[in-house]
Formats: C-alpha cells, structure tokens, sequence
C-alpha cells in the first residue's frame, strides 16, 4: 500500500470550505422544513424546587399551539444526557421533564406551535405553583449535605466504580497514587502548599445547540441535529423516549463549533418528544441565553496541590486534589474530574518519586456541567503548572530551566497517565523551540517599558491524550465506485476542525490517488459506520487508524476480484491502485474498469475496518505568554503568545494550526475575562455575550505556532492528536507571567484588573 506522503503534511484547504464561505444551507436550522413546528421551553425560575401545579389549559387555547406538554405527558425513564461510550458513567438522573427542577432554567414545560409569537404567549399563559426548596449553590459544602439535590429513589448509575451517590450529593470519588508522597514531602527541601481555582466556562460556540425532528413513512423518528455525537444521541434518545433505537435515526450537518457543549444531548429531547406524540416535524433553536444559562459549561474546580522539592529543582513529590462541581446533573463528571490529575502529574512522572491524586465531584443547583475542549486536563494543568512556577520563583531558577530538569522524556512510563510508556515525546525540543521563538532569554522575568507599563513573561508545559484507551472506536467504510472514485463513510463528526479533510488526506495517500477522487459521506446512523464521536481528540489518532486499516483490506478485495476477472492467482497479479497487471499474461485493466465488472457481477469493491487503541499517545505543548501590566489600573494586555507542539506527524500543518490559534483565545478568555457570576437565589447574570466578555481579534495579541514533530508508531502517518491540548497552557503561563511582574501569585481565574491594580497599589483600594 502507498504512503508516499503526498498529500498528508500538506496544508490541503478544507473539502467543506467552499459550502461554508459562500453561505450554502449546510447547518442545521438551514435544513429544516419551513412549516415545522417551533419548539421552546417554559423554564424554572428556582434553584430547587417542587411542581405542585401547573395548568396549561389556557396556553393551550392559543391559536396554532400543537401542544403543551408537562412532565405528566413525558415517560418517566431515568437516563443520561451525557454522550459517552455505553454503559455511561455518568448517572442516569434525568427525566425528560420532571416535577422538581433543580437550577434555575431548568425545563418545566414543552411547547409546540405553527409560529415563534403563539409559541411565546402560551409561555407567558402557563401557570406553575412551586414548593421553593433550600439550594446548594457552594460545592465546598455540598458533599454530605443535608440538602439532597438528588433524593429520588430510580436515581441510577451503571458505573459503580465511580464512587457517584446521590445521597451524599456525591457525583463522584476516586484516589490514585504511588510510593507514599507524605514521607517524600516530608523529606523535601522546598514544598508549595497552595489551592487554585478554575471557573465554570461557556464554550459559546457560534452556532447555539439545536435539532430538527420528523417521521419518516415508517414512522421513525428521524433527527437532524448539531451534534458532535450522533450514534450516542441515537441511544440516548430511544432511552429516554422508550423506544429502540432502530427507530431512531440520527443525521449530523455542518456544525457551527462545539468545543465539547454538543457531546452532552442539550436540545435534542424535546422536539424528539414532540414529534413523536404529534407525528409533526418539529424544531428547536436555542438563542444565546438558553445556551448561557441552560447549557453545558466546563466545570468549576478547585485544586490544593502540595508539590515538594529541593533546593537545585529537582522535583520529588505532588499531591493533587479536586473538588469540582457537577452542577445540578452529572454529565461527563467522573471523566472530566479525573482528567485534572491524569493529565498534569504526569507531565512530572518521569522521575517523580511519589504522587498521589484523589477527587470529588459534587452536585449542586448550579446548571449542569459538561464537556468543554481540554475536559478537565486544563483546571489541573493550571494548578500544577502554578504550583511548578511558584516553586521557580521561591527557589530563583529560571521556570524552563526547571521544567528541563523534570519533564518526562521519550521511553519513560508515567504511573499517574494509566501506566502507558511514552513512545513519542518531544517536550524537550518543544520547550527550546519556543523559547528561540519567544526569545525567551532576553525578556524573562520582565522589564520596564518607557510608558511604565511591564512587560512580562510566563511559560508552562501541557500533556493531553489522543482518544480514551480501550474505549473509544473509529470506523471506516471504503468503496470504489463503477467510475474508479472512492466513497470514504466515517461515523465521526466533523465540527469545524477538518477532520473531513484530514481523513481524505490520509485515504488519499493511502490509495496513491488525488483527493478529488474521493467523495466523503456526513454522518447518518442509518448508512454510516458506528464511531464514538468526535470528542476526546480522539478523530485524528483512532478514526485516522481506521481509515488506514481500511485502505489496505481495500487493497487486499481489489487484486482478489481482479486476479478473479483476469483468471490468474492474486500472487500473481501486479496492482498500483491505478492498473492491475497478470504477470502471465501481460493483460491489464484499470481500476475503473475493475469496479464496473465486479458491479456488473453484483459484487462490489468495499472494506469496513474498525480501529480502537488499547493506549492514548500523548501531544505535548510548551507555551510562553509575553504580556503588558498597567500598574495604575491593572489591566492585563496579551502581546505575544508562542506555542510549540508535539502532535506526531502533522497531517494538515495549515488546520493544526487554526487549531492552535483557536484554543490559545479560548484560553486567553478564560483566564482574563470569561466568568460565570450568579445571585445568591443562583439566577446566572452572564446570560448574554454583553455581560460574559470573550477575547476579540483586539484582545488577544499576536500568535505564533510551530511544530516539533514526533513519530508516533500506532497512529496513522505517525499522528497524534491536537484538537484539546491547545487550550491547557495559556492559563498557566499566563498567570505566570502577571506574578513575575507584580511579585504575587494569582490562583483563581479570571486575573481581573482590580485585583491586580490592588496589589500595586495597596492602601489605594
């Protein structure tokens, strides 16, 4: 098989990219009927709460409204809106509508009108009498709680070992650790006992969670949805609603960004359930507060590290434990909490004498947490990587100079990383690449512009994984049509990031053809083959895997149809992927020709390969922020952010790197302006795009990508994954950076400009 490289690592543009930039109807609410019904949601203004009325009875009277429904008009099937591999670890602790809500916003009814005005009055013509409860809304005192956010006796989880319990409002408990850290602290010459917290997080993608729904004459439920999992949509879906899953088909578009909000199953319930009670297509589109307010934000999280050391750096010992908070349901909670420690000590392990990390996740009435681009990795990351820099500065060596000195290395295994060895790593290359890009040993710590501002610098180190190990499956339909060219099938969602693209680059190279010779298929779950989703920077490394297997059991059916056409033993048969060759004969026949005869014989020229990997190979970063300080009114200003990545081969250098472009501004958001603020009755004031402040092109400097590239043996062309990993060292290195010029850590995000005025300006303030 052929892999001449010839057109992976090339910046091919994306195969989509024409449909997008000249504004063809490809995403979801461009393709749903014009006279579906419009479906919104009645939502709870309580934190906890008990329904103990409602009438509808007026609402219902209004002209064009198809139906109302209320949690009596729902099955009462507990499931999960978490779209994770099955069984889930996530609890089953939802209903589709229930008669207790328990965060403010949370679904109470559903209607469904001809127009978007009828649908709004009987909103406004609905009547609901609460029994207002007590909430919890501190997840520092939620675990053991007398207050139950979860009480009801079908409360389920098919995952015991996560340690969930809804009696102890606990989402999730686990421990981990090797050698006894307690003894190595003790002895060590230097230990940084402090707690760093991360906030909650909007993912704010451009196009808000939405879903189309109809009967097709056989009367299944088909859905068209923006969803970054369509086989686990299907499932969940044909659970909540009681029915199988052979009547549920789920069709995935465009998608307008996800970043890890459309892993969780947000809008999809309720025109499933409309449309299945009234036989009606129905859609529902969530503007910008639904999505802010009833989403599925990254978790809040609160890290105390204790990292121990001697006096020459070299590090010896880290303990790490999170709290975080789940929030009202627990989707992704047990994942994404284990990722914080999974996916920062390690990057220490190498030589780490001891670690040992544990965690709680708790349920609250905030709304409920989900997926969001580095799961859980970039709160931990931020707090070690915090830690390692508080540690430079105490100790007075250079923060590379210290990582250099511990960082894991090619061959090593890293205990806390599920005790995978490293068989491609260049963190080492990475972190003197960027500080040659950075010019990192003439600007650190700072200096003094002429105006008075300071100009600072910070670095950190991040680790991420290429899919989950042992879980997480690709799968690759391939044919050759009667014309020669190639339909590729996958079942993963391309959600903006080219994988499309990357996955006909590889085929492409594989198949010695053009990639205009390949015709790749959406997502449909009625003709695609199943994949897990795009989620867990798992596309590149295992559905890629998958595309390469395929390829060759292609090859493998095309000489046995052809040694069959040509009457000869495929020994001895001589194919090129363009013309097979009877060596004894001398006949030939093109592929083309190949594909038509075998159509004609009623075979067909195809190979299904399903890829999953027993290990996750891990990317690497080194990141370094330049930023400005204004000591008289503390703002923070980016100026320069370098990052360098191992990501394996690169398969597209010009997607890898709006890749990273992307991520570095999701972080820079997140850790100087982004933030999810509440009332004390936990109604959220960061409802609109005016009140929760993402960077523009004004706020987040200049960027600057390059790449240290790995050989990963068990990923396609050598790849591994880079979609998450980018988004985990901006907050650290900036925070760094803030800290050198102003002498005082911060430890919760964001850095806002009055606490940083107030250090410089003590007694002011």
């Amino acid at each position: 098989m052929s892999k001449q490289n010839k057109d992976v690592s090339r910046g091919v543009r994306k195969v989509d990219s024409m449909a997008l930039v000249t504004g063809q109807p490809v995403y979801t609410d461009d393709m749903a009927p014009k006279d579906c019904l419009i479906v919104k949601l009645l939502r709870s203004p309580h934190a906890n709460a008990k329904i103990t009325g409602i009438r509808t009875e007026t609402a219902k009277r209004v002209p064009g409204i198809a139906c109302v429904l209320t949690y009596a008009d729902v099955p009462h099937i507990r499931y999960t809106h978490a779209g994770q591999t099955y069984p889930e670890t996530s609890p089953y602790d939802r209903y589709i509508l229930e008669d207790r809500v328990r965060f403010v916003g949370d679904a109470v009814a559903i209607v469904a009108g001809e127009t978007e005005e009828a649908v709004d009055r009987a909103l406004k013509l609905i009547q609901v009498d609460y029994q207002v409860l007590p909430a919890v809304l501190d997840f520092h005192t939620a675990k053991d709680n007398p207050i139950l956010v979860h009480p009801e006796e079908d409360w389920l989880t098919h995952a015991p070992f996560t340690g969930a319990d809804n009696r102890r409002n606990l989402l999730a408990h686990d421990e981990c650790f090797d050698g006894d850290v307690e003894a190595v602290l003790q002895t060590c010459d230097e230990v940084i006992d402090q707690t760093y917290r991360v906030q909650a997080a909007q993912q704010v993608m451009m196009e808000t969670f939405r879903t189309y729904c109809y009967k097709d004459p056989y009367g299944r439920l088909v859905m068209t949805s923006s969803t970054q999992v369509p086989f686990h949509v299907r499932r969940i879906i044909s659970t909540a609603l009681g029915i199988p899953k052979s009547k549920v088909r789920v069709i995935k578009p465009r998608i307008g960004g996800g970043f890890g909000a459309k892993q969780t199953v947000v809008s999809e319930p309720y025109p499933a359930i409309v449309t299945w009670l009234t036989g009606k297509p129905a859609k529902i589109v969530y503007s910008r507060y639904e999505a802010q307010t009833s989403g599925s934000p990254r978790h809040q999280m609160e890290m105390h590290v204790r990292l121990g050391a001697m006096r020459d750096g070299t590090i010896r010992g880290i303990y790490l434990h999170t709290l975080s908070d789940g929030g009202a349901y627990g989707e992704h909670s047990w994942a994404t909490v284990g990722l914080s420690g999974h996916k920062s000590i390690p990057l220490y392990g190498g030589n780490c004498e001891a670690f040992r990390f544990d965690d709680d996740v708790v349920y609250t009435n905030h709304q409920a947490s989900g997926a969001y681009r580095g799961f859980g990795a970039t709160q931990g990351i931020f707090a070690v990587e915090s830690a390692v820099n508080e540690l430079s500065r105490r100790l007075g060596i250079d923060p590379t100079v210290i990582r250099s000195k511990n960082m894991v290395r090619e061959g090593q295994t890293m205990p806390a990383y599920y005790n995978e060895p490293l068989t491609s790593c260049t963190l080492d290359r990475c972190m003197e690449r960027c500080k040659e890009m950075a010019d990192w040993e003439h600007k650190y710590p700072y200096r003094v512009l002429e105006d008075g501002t300071i100009r600072a610098v910070g670095v950190a180190m991040a680790m991420q994984g290429s899919g989950i190990s042992g879980v997480d499956v690709g799968t690759v339909t391939l044919r050759v049509n009667d014309d020669g060219i190639y339909t590729l099938m996958v079942g993963c969602s391309d959600m903006g990031t080219g994988c499309d693209t990357i996955l006909s680059q590889i085929a492409a190279d594989c198949l010695d053809c053009d990639m205009s010779q390949i015709t790749v298929h959406g997502v449909d779950t009625d003709v695609s083959p199943y994949d897990s989703g795009s989620y867990a920077s798992s596309t590149t490394y295992v559905t890629g895997r998958a595309v390469v297997d395929t390829c060759a059991a292609l090859e493998e059916t095309i000489i046995r149809e052809a040694a069959r056409q040509m009457g000869c033993a495929p020994e001895n048969l001589s194919f090129d992927w363009h013309t097979a060759v009877n060596l004894e004969t001398g006949q030939q026949k093109s592929l083309g020709e190949i594909a038509n005869d075998s159509q004609n014989a009623g075979n067909f020229l195809t190979a299904t390969k399903s890829y999953s990997s027993p290990t996750s190979p891990t990317p690497f970063m080194v990141g370094i922020a330049e930023v400005d300080i204004d000591p008289e009114t503390g703002k923070v200003t980016p100026v320069n952010y370098y990052g360098c990545i191992d990501c394996g081969t690169v398969i597209n250098p010009n997607l890898a790197r709006v890749q990273a472009e992307g991520g570095i501004v999701q972080a820079i958001g997140m850790t100087l302006y982004e933030d999810i603020t509440q009332s004390e009755t936990g109604k959220c004031y960061s409802n609109s795009l005016m009140q929760y402040k993402i960077p523009t092109r004004l706020d987040m400097g200049n960027i600057f990508i390059d790449f240290a590239s790995s050989y990963e043996p068990t990923g396609p062309f050598g790849a591994k994954s880079i979609g998450e990993l980018v988004i985990d060292t901006p907050a650290p290195a900036i925070a760094a950076a803030v800290a050198e010029a102003c002498g005082q850590q911060f430890r919760i995000l964001p850095i806002r400009p009055e606490q940083v005025c107030r250090v410089f300006h003590p007694h002011d303030l």
